[in-house]
Formats: structure tokens, sequence, C-alpha cells
């Protein structure tokens, strides 16, 4: 197996006297898509902050891969309202040259949008330019905050997709943040629930049927996943228009771990 991106061992970070990751281990390899689901609160942004190298440990270690290339999607896109900022220029912050940016624009299909005012995009828009400017560099690691926030639920199964076929085209590892459980079921090969730590862990097939998640979720959130299967035979574009296509996506196999310690 290639070397992990990156890996986490006995990660805890605490504001003050308050605890928020809680002795969370975790690896990371190239073509793996792991996403972190749980309660507000929960240490989910903190933790991939951490991996991001901008929120310090207060124990633990974390360890990335010599050269590790990282793009960043944040939950929020913050600027200033009165700066006007188009979108080729926001791109062009990155450093890289315009035909790059343009290429990144494409693959997420907003290159429309280059000469556009960042702050006239709709939440979709937004997102699929912020996934852009996260490409332009080529990553080896893709760290998204609730990529799909803003996102109309026909857009959400898209982006997700698209997320799928970019790990795949990049050979990169992801990391994502989600709330939407039925869509990153069918859209993640790995589940970590975290609640300051990690509860449980494993396969969406599987992830529904573990203790820990059901405390956390609810039996009923967690009985509507058990019955939820992800198959068609089309898929919507960016615009939530049908694409329709003749393969089913592959079954995913597998068990949780639990949480090796008590819930109060």
């Amino acid at each position: 197996m290639n070397n992990p991106l990156v890996t986490i061992d006995n990660l805890t970070v605490r504001f003050d006297d308050r605890l928020v990751v809680d002795r969370v281990n975790l690896s990371l390899h190239r073509g793996d898509i792991i996403t972190i689901i749980g309660p507000n609160g929960a240490g989910k942004t903190t933790l991939i902050k951490a991996v991001l190298g901008i929120q310090p440990a207060t124990s633990g270690r974390i360890e990335r891969t010599k050269g590790l290339i990282t793009g960043y999607v944040p939950q929020h896109l913050r600027l200033e309202s009165t700066l006007p900022l188009s979108v080729r220029r926001f791109m062009l912050l990155s450093g890289q040259p315009l035909q790059a940016c343009e290429a990144a624009l494409a693959r997420t299909s907003v290159d429309h949008l280059l000469d556009a005012s960042v702050h006239h995009l709709s939440g979709g828009e937004q997102q699929r330019v912020l996934l852009a400017r996260a490409l332009v560099r080529k990553p080896d690691l893709l760290v998204l905050d609730e990529p799909a926030q803003g996102v109309d639920i026909n857009g959400q199964a898209a982006l997700y997709e698209l997320i799928r076929q970019l790990r795949d085209e990049f050979n990169c590892g992801v990391i994502m943040i989600s709330h939407d459980l039925h869509l990153v079921m069918a859209a993640t090969d790995k589940v970590i629930c975290l609640n300051q730590h990690v509860c449980c862990s494993g396969y969406p097939a599987d992830i529904s049927h573990d203790p820990a998640f059901i405390e956390t979720f609810g039996q009923s959130v967690a009985e509507s996943l058990a019955v939820y299967h992800h198959h068609h035979n089309h898929n919507h574009d960016l615009s939530g228009s049908v694409v329709t296509q003749n393969h089913a996506s592959p079954a995913l196999e597998g068990t949780p771990r639990g949480c090796q310690h008590d819930h109060h």
C-alpha cells in the first residue's frame, strides 16, 4: 500500500479549558474519500484545520508526506463586500497562471463566470468556484468543509459525483465534512463519526448499524440510512439536468470500528 498522505496520531486540541478534539487517530491515503460527520460542536472543522496546519494541536502528532500539496474549500467565503473582485481576479490570487485558472473553472463547469463578480454568485456557483480554486495547484489532498453548502438537492448529488471523479483524475486523497448523510453514504469510501473523539468509523453500508452512530444521530436516522441504496441509471449534471448512464457504482463492503470507551 502507498504511504499515507497524512497520519494523525492521538491528536488532541483544547481551547483554553474546553476539550474540542480528543485523542483522534486517522490516516489518509491517495484515492481515499473520508467523510467526517457529527453533531454541531463535535470538533469537525477544528480537526480538518489541524490537518491543514492552521490549527495547532495541544498534544499528539500530525505527519504529512513530504511536499504535500493541499487544496482547501472552506465552509464560507468571507470577502469584503465593498471590494470589487471578479472570479478571474479571485482565481489569480492563487498565484497560478490564468490558463491553469481557466482550466480549473472549466473542470467544475463554471468557466462562463470568469468575469462575474464573486459577490453576485449563487451558493452553488460559489462552491464550484471555490472547488476550482482548490484544484488549480493540482493537489495531493483535497480538504472540503461542507462542499455542498447552499446547493440544491440535484446539485449536491452532482457535486459529490464530481468530487469522486476529481479523486480519480488527480489520484488525490479527499477528506470532507458533510451533514448530507444520505448523499454522503453514496459518495464516500469511509465515514468517521466524530463527537470530540471518534465514536465509530467504517464503510457507509455498515456505519448506520453501529450503536455509537445510533446514539449520536438517533434510531430514525439510522433506519432511514440502513434502507437507503443509491442505485440508479442516471446522474445529474451541475445544473441538475439528468445525464443517463449504463453502469452502477460498485457496492462497498467492510466492518465499522466501534468506539473504544464509554459514552455519557
